[in-house]
């Protein structure tokens, strides 16, 4: 076994480092020292004179004289009062009652019209006029309709006479033939003349009545009456026309 032999080295910053430490140490201990001293130094003294006037001695007032108590007296009880009993003392009638004349009213004064604008006048009476052609109008309008009503149904009316008269000329020439049951009706078209002849050519047979004898019967009694009788009134006479016929029918 080997022994490892170590030689001791010396340490070349030793001595700089010991130098440093006691010059550290040394100004510290420099710097206490100077100042301690610095902090015992006696402080230079200052002397005041104080001017003052003494003050004056306080004034001690003698003793008031205290007075003894006064003796309480009660003092005397009030004596009992007897009521006496109210005596009820009869009202006065009552008086009158005095009529007051109020016053009169003072008549109000009639509120003041307002005045209107002259051009809201003339729009009222405008509008007015225009209401006034208005009703005008309707009343000729139903003037007009009912004289055209009326007109109407006098005309009709005339010509109903009218075609009474012709089927009443018109029967007493048919000679109905045997073998007709009941009322048929019998429609021919005619056209007439100006003095009310028909004529015969223009005679024609609308609707039949299903008897083929009836109407030829018919038409021969119209060929017979012509002349047609004319209104009896200003109507004119048509000049053509639908006659109806039934041999049974009332005039």
């Amino acid at each position: 076994m080997t022994t490892a032999v170590f030689e001791e080295r010396v340490d070349p910053g030793r001595a700089a480092s010991v130098l440093l430490s006691l010059a550290t140490h040394g100004l510290l201990v420099a710097v206490l020292v100077f100042g301690v001293r610095w902090q015992n130094k006696v402080p230079d003294s200052i002397s005041v004179e104080l001017w003052e006037a003494p003050r004056a001695a306080p004034v001690v007032e003698p003793p008031k004289a205290v007075e003894p108590p006064k003796p309480v007296v009660e003092a005397p009880k009030p004596e009992p009062k007897i009521e006496k009993p109210d005596i009820v003392e009869k009202a006065p009638p009552p008086k009158k009652a005095e009529i007051k004349q109020l016053p009169k009213p003072e008549p109000k004064p009639a509120p003041l019209k307002p005045r209107v604008d002259e051009q809201q006048k003339r729009m009222q009476e405008q509008l007015a006029r225009e209401q006034n052609a208005m009703a005008a109008d309707r009343e000729r309008d139903r003037l007009r309709e009912q004289l055209a009503r009326e007109s109407t149904q006098a005309s009709a009316k005339a010509m109903a006479d009218w075609m009474a008269k012709v089927r009443g000329k018109i029967r007493d020439n048919v000679v109905l033939p045997q073998g007709v049951a009941g009322n048929p009706e019998t429609e021919f078209d005619v056209v007439l003349l100006p003095d009310g002849s028909v004529v015969e050519r223009a005679l024609k047979l609308r609707k039949s009545s299903g008897h083929a004898a009836l109407d030829e019967a018919i038409e021969r009694a119209i060929l017979k009456s012509s002349p047609l009788p004319k209104p009896d009134g200003k109507e004119a006479l048509p000049r053509t026309f639908v006659l109806r016929y039934r041999p049974l029918d009332p005039l």
